[in-house]
């Protein structure tokens, strides 16, 4: 299936519903396939990208998965996540789904970790591979109007609460979160 899925794959291909964009160990991309036929326990390495949004007092948005997600239901992760479409960049793709998920858009987002990968397995056995640029910003919290297919619930926290509880109880988390916050350091908002 995996073969058959992969041949037909090539830049060229029309759009579908939903499309991801794979892509090789460098980044390059080559070609596009139906998000829902990709992840699964053999998931090939496609864009994503990963947001942390936070007040104006500092603290951040954090969502829980809507318990209806095919991957990690109901686990706490970042402000908001997902995959780029064919020609879009981790900006503009950012911008469209947390605008999406969250009813209002994100405010100076800025690509703090470029280069950001991972791994990681559910415990339903879905593979999740993704080149996953990280972004950080601003969101305004009065404009927070969750989707509920998307998040279940949300709330805010310091920062250092936050990697506090990756160092901690790290299963609290989604795996890309832990890595990610690990990797963002004290304050990602000061990175340039």
């Amino acid at each position: 299936m995996r073969d058959l899925l992969l041949c037909a794959l090539t830049p060229q291909s029309p759009p579908t519903s939903d499309p991801v964009v794979l892509v090789d160990e460098q980044g390059t991309r080559l070609g596009t396939a139906e998000k829902s036929l990709v992840h699964d326990s053999d998931t090939p390495l496609h864009l994503a990208f990963s947001t942390y949004l936070r007040a104006p007092d500092g603290r951040v948005l954090i969502t829980r998965r809507a318990l209806t997600k095919r991957t990690w239901p109901g686990v706490w992760t970042n402000s908001a996540c997902g995959h780029l479409r064919p020609g879009e960049t981790p900006a503009q793709a950012a911008e469209r789904r947390v605008t999406e998920e969250l009813g209002t858009a994100p405010l100076d987002l800025q690509t703090v970790l470029p280069d950001f990968a991972y791994r990681a397995v559910d415990a339903g056995g879905v593979v999740e591979n993704e080149l996953c640029p990280v972004l950080v910003g601003g969101i305004d919290p009065a404009g927070i109007d969750p989707d509920p297919s998307e998040v279940a619930e949300y709330d805010w926290v310091g920062w250092d609460d936050l990697r506090d509880c990756a160092a901690r109880t790290p299963r609290l988390l989604s795996p890309w979160a832990v890595e990610q916050i690990v990797q963002l350091g004290p304050d990602p908002w000061g990175r340039s």
